[in-house]
């Protein structure tokens, strides 16, 4: 008989919440601790029967059916009953409306760090969830949609094509981008002409990029007279009737394949305002400090779940006569992946708490303002260099799909391209530094709280005042790096976290290669993967 030894067994079947001790300490730290059991039940979950659903989710993909049977236009996009299982379960269990169904001191902490164990497990539904909780600042800002704010609130998930006056809860989608503008979204032209209904507009244009198509209404920008102007546009109509838009294709991404996302002509379609004409952008800006939030989320998750892939497989995989994780560079290489994304959990972590006093606190707002878009640029650049190296562990075994680390990969630079890539996002620091003083004067309270708890860290600080004066747009990636990496290291020292000294020496001083697995050789590498491990 012949046996095959030397394999890891099967993954599946973790607990995420258990396994995660940086999730667990900052859970508490940043003051989310009320809601352990809420969000242990979901690490639980999220670790077994989510995880087993998004295999399903991701292997079959959304298809778009244009036409019935009769030859009727019906824009209809169907899913894998597994990904309407996860959203089911996502939702009533808050990742989309915890913040709001509960907004008690730490909601969003808690509701962050759901998010963060979703990415986990099946991150191609967070577009919808993210997007349905960032809406309800918006949503708010029209007392006419108060039914769609209750429902997002509601944590009710209807996977029916129907009305909303039909359904217990809802979700939303964005429609921002047109082929001729990209980013810059001014360049919009899709227009929103006033109809006879007081706050309705009818919209006529595209959007090359809508995401979640089968959401039950839609944030967009569109022209009015008064200019750019921010719109709610509903799947259906009041009377149950197809509103006059036409999906046109679905889009073939690299990754987030259980998601669809899609290309869309309006033809007259009916919308509701959303703020005052010509303030599109502002008002629209209210949900994006949150979807930045959740793209630092989901690159954390993504590092996290590599990270888990690349344990797991190391401690039960032996080579050249010793387990994998008792090899010395590997152990180098597990510890530095294991460094990252801690980091990367505790900065997120540190902004939801920013975002949950931000009603009430206005130097907290300030921080939470300027620290998304740090943090967004420089974790979800980090997310697809550690996934790949995580691959590495396992070697071919790493570029196989039932690894799920091909699936990762394939994810893992999406975060750092929606909600504006990189360059937008350091223009936006720039912007926030020279016309909104109040952030600099909270990144200075930050750093100064963990003045003195290593030099590394006091020596960048230092030097700071010198980069921000003579910043610029050219050099701004620089700046915004060394802001994100003090950022880092100041959660980490405060919390006195056991990785902060690697930390410090890896990322802040000269202890460090370009690469990935150049740790200083004298670090207790193993206390910090056994750390990682939970």
């Amino acid at each position: 008989m012949h046996e095959v030894l030397n394999q890891p067994p099967e993954f599946g079947g973790r607990d995420l919440w258990r396994d995660d001790v940086a999730l667990r300490e900052a859970l508490v730290r940043e003051g989310g601790d009320g809601f352990r059991s809420e969000v242990a039940a979901y690490g639980a979950l999220a670790g077994g029967e989510l995880l087993a659903l998004s295999h399903e989710a991701h292997r079959d993909r959304p298809r778009l059916r244009s036409h019935d049977a009769a030859g009727h236009r019906i824009d209809r996009v169907e899913f894998h009953p597994a990904y309407h299982r996860v959203m089911e379960l996502a939702i009533a269990h808050g990742v989309a409306g915890l913040s709001w169904a509960r907004p008690e001191p730490g909601a969003h902490v808690a509701r962050a760090a759901l998010a963060y164990l979703h990415y986990q497990a099946e991150p191609g539904s967070s577009c919808p969830l993210t997007m349905t909780h960032a809406a309800m600042p918006v949503l708010r800002q029209a007392p006419a949609l108060r039914e769609w704010a209750d429902k997002v609130a509601a944590c009710r998930y209807d996977a029916r094509d129907v009305a909303i006056g039909d359904k217990p809860g809802v979700t939303l989608g964005m429609g921002m981008t047109e082929k001729q503008g990209g980013s810059d979204v001014r360049a919009n032209e899709t227009t929103a002409t006033p109809s006879a209904d007081e706050g309705a507009y009818t919209l006529v244009g595209h959007k090359w990029f809508m995401s979640a198509p089968m959401s039950d209404g839609f944030l967009v920008l569109a022209q009015a007279p008064g200019g750019l102007t921010c719109l709610l546009m509903p799947r259906r109509l009041p009377d149950g009737d197809r509103n006059a838009f036409t999906l046109m294709r679905l889009k073939d991404k690299l990754g987030d394949w259980s998601n669809a996302s899609s290309e869309v002509e309006f033809q007259g379609a009916m919308a509701w305002r959303v703020g005052d004409e010509g303030r599109g952008v502002a008002t629209i800006l209210q949900m994006v400090m949150l979807t930045r939030l959740d793209c630092m989320l989901g690159s954390a998750g993504l590092m996290r779940m590599a990270l888990s892939q690349a344990l797991h497989h190391c401690r039960h995989r032996s080579a050249f006569g010793k387990r994998l994780a008792d090899q010395p560079l590997m152990r180098n290489v597990l510890a530095d992946i294991a460094i990252e994304a801690e980091a990367a959990l505790a900065l997120s972590m540190r902004v939801a708490r920013a975002v949950d006093a931000a009603t009430h606190d206005p130097r907290e707002a300030a921080f939470a303002r300027i620290a998304t878009a740090i943090g967004k640029y420089w974790i979800c650049r980090r997310a697809p260099a550690v996934v790949n190296e995580a691959q590495e562990c396992l070697g071919g075994a790493g570029y196989i799909e039932e690894s799920l680390l091909p699936r990762l990969y394939r994810q893992a630079p999406l975060n750092s391209i929606w909600e504006g890539s990189g360059n937008i996002q350091c223009l936006d620091v720039l912007r926030a530094l020279s016309r909104e003083p109040e952030t600099a004067e909270a990144l200075r309270v930050e750093f100064d709280a963990a003045n003195g708890l290593h030099p590394a860290f006091d020596a960048l600080v230092a030097g700071l005042p010198d980069m921000l004066s003579a910043a610029s747009e050219a050099g701004s990636r620089m700046l915004v790096e060394r802001l994100a990496l003090a950022l880092q290291a100041s959660v980490l020292l405060r919390a006195g976290s056991p990785i902060a000294e690697a930390f410090c020496r890896s990322r802040l001083g000269a202890d460090h290669g370009l690469a990935l697995g150049t740790l200083p050789t004298d670090l207790d590498d193993g206390s910090i993967m056994v750390r990682g491990a939970g």
